[in-house]
């Protein structure tokens, strides 16, 4: 069943807006949602980020459809006098970007006027990296005799032996793990599908977990979502990082440590184990 596209039209549900304004602005919002298949965090992200330049345009008396590069400047003077941290701004460019590059592609609108606009660098910071020990106390933390302790397992299992993000782990169905063959079936970014094989010891503790901890915890009907919670129902992203967070804090790690943080260690173990970098891209995603 295909998923509901989400509903944005609060974020320009506003009287300065005229009618076109927000019919551009929600369909590029589905546009990416839909055809470009952009995360719903991302999605929601450019929708605050669009509202905030919109407000800019009526407060400046502005038809926001049709800025010039110099009008587009006082926009990001405003936004440094504001002192938005440059990672947050370059966020806001990216989207107004993408705004006008869409609006430019359906000949609604002749140039970009962000398109000339410096992106402020950031700073790069380097990866966690996640210690063998570290990964060996978070897993100790799920007892193999609870079926909830058998889920979590399975769950930081698959996070640290396919090197997923926690979106695409809380996507999987049932047949979306292949145990004869000891590979996972992954949908990236851009619904992008990838194939990653599993190591012994997460088929071994997957299976327990389908086989004997799913059932009890399934509660009504029928399922094919993976991952249950204690209630029955699939669990959501924000679901499965509550659960890392509270596994970590139970295993005393730096309670700043990410589930991105394994997806790290996933590649550096694989690079320093002798795989090419071309492969662990692939399996990346």
């Amino acid at each position: 069943m295909p998923k509901q596209p989400i509903d944005y039209s609060e974020y320009f549900d506003d009287e300065r807006f005229d009618e076109k304004e927000r019919e551009h602005a929600l369909a590029f919002l589905r546009y990416m949602e839909i055809e470009r298949g952009v995360s719903a965090n991302t999605v929601r992200a450019y929708a605050i980020d669009l509202r905030g330049y919109y407000d800019w345009a009526a407060r400046s008396g502005l038809d926001c459809l049709h800025v010039t590069h110099r009008q587009f400047r006082r926009y990001l003077v405003e936004l440094n006098q504001a002192r938005y941290e440059a990672k947050t701004v370059a966020r806001h460019l990216s989207a107004i970007r993408s705004f006008y590059k869409y609006l430019g592609a359906r000949g609604i609108v002749d140039g970009n006027p962000a398109a000339a606009a410096a992106t402020p660098k950031l700073a790069r910071e380097l990866p966690r990296k996640t210690s063998g020990n570290d990964i060996e106390r978070l897993m100790g933390t799920c007892e193999l005799d609870d079926p909830v302790g058998v889920r979590d397992r399975a769950f930081l299992e698959l996070l640290y032996a396919s090197g997923a993000r926690i979106s695409e782990l809380s996507g999987l169905t049932l047949d979306d793990v292949d145990y004869q063959a000891s590979c996972v079936r992954l949908f990236g970014k851009g619904s992008k599908e990838r194939i990653v094989p599993l190591h012994r010891l997460a088929v071994q503790v997957m299976k327990k977990y389908t086989m004997e901890a799913r059932p009890q915890l399934m509660k009504k009907g029928h399922l094919d979502e993976l991952f249950i919670s204690t209630r029955g129902n699939a669990m959501s992203a924000d679901s499965l990082r509550r659960v890392f967070k509270q596994r970590a804090a139970q295993a005393g790690l730096d309670p700043s440590l990410h589930p991105h943080d394994l997806r790290h260690a996933f590649a550096t173990d694989l690079v320093e184990g002798g795989a090419d970098l071309r492969s662990v891209q692939e399996m990346l995603g």
